[in-house]
């Protein structure tokens, strides 16, 4: 798998324009963020080798790398789940990559849906901390040479970092929750008593992604933000149903939003 790695980092590296230190993966709600970005070169995930592709609607498959006002970036448009039948090595791959590329800073956004009684749908949630309810774990297996056997997990979210963006928050008048976002393998929405017990263990929202890209990107060192777009509620007194397009079209709205603290985040890195 390092090998692997090693080989896909090379063919990107003969086609990077830049050498960026802040990746980010624009997940729901941040894919409007690619107009903002003067794009200098793109390369499909078809192309590179050993990369996986994404097969999930609304996630692109390209590597961008451009300016986002005077910094250099690379982003990730599309990313992997786990729910597609990757493996954890698979979905975690590009983020193994990005070490290899020079990254020190990843960025990522979500969907997810809430159970904090104080969200509301629409609403932004700074991710203060995670919860890792995948069947495993990125790190399981021969520990890679990028980072301890046993890492800290005790800042997996860049204290730093959140305090530029709820600072940012403030200045633009966009309200921001903050709160802990569980990671679940997913396809499946959860029911309204596995919403109750996420809730009972300390969880503010719920998602299909973003915990094991952490896990990989905290092992090597990398600082990481993350941000959640709630697009559906739950455990609550009624039980609502939800689909893929209803979260589509709620993390699409929360887009301008999204884009204007990112931006303002990565001015300040």
């Amino acid at each position: 798998m390092y090998e692997n790695i090693q080989e896909a980092a090379a063919f990107i590296r003969e086609r990077m324009p830049n050498k960026p230190e802040t990746a980010i993966i624009l997940g729901s709600g941040l894919g409007r963020l690619v107009e903002e970005l003067d794009v200098e070169t793109e390369i499909s995930y078809a192309d590179i080798p050993h990369m996986p592709v994404s097969t999930v609607e609304g996630h692109s498959g390209k590597l961008l790398f451009g300016r986002l006002g005077d910094k250099e970036i690379m982003a990730m448009q599309g990313r992997f789940h786990y729910y597609e039948g990757y493996s954890m090595k698979e979905v975690t791959f590009p983020i193994r990559v990005m070490h290899e590329l020079g990254i020190k800073n990843l960025f990522v956004s979500n969907a997810a849906g809430g159970m904090n009684p104080a969200f509301s749908v629409g609403d932004l949630m700074i991710i203060e901390d995670q919860i890792n309810m995948f069947p495993d774990n990125p790190l399981r297996g021969k520990n890679f040479p990028t980072g301890p056997r046993f890492p800290s997990m005790h800042e997996a979210f860049d204290h730093g970092f959140i305090k530029i963006v709820e600072a940012a928050a403030e200045r633009l008048g966009i309200k921001v929750q903050k709160g802990v976002y569980i990671g679940t393998q997913g396809p499946t929405y959860e029911t309204p008593a596995e919403y109750r017990m996420f809730r009972g263990m300390g969880a503010d929202a719920v998602g299909m992604s973003t915990v094991p890209e952490v896990i990989v990107a905290v092992h090597q060192g990398m600082k990481v933000f993350g941000i959640s777009v709630i697009t559906d509620l739950g455990g609550f007194a009624e039980a609502v149903s939800v689909s893929h397009e209803e979260v589509q079209a709620a993390a699409d709205a929360a887009q301008p939003r999204m884009t204007a603290l990112m931006k303002e985040l990565i001015k300040e890195v």
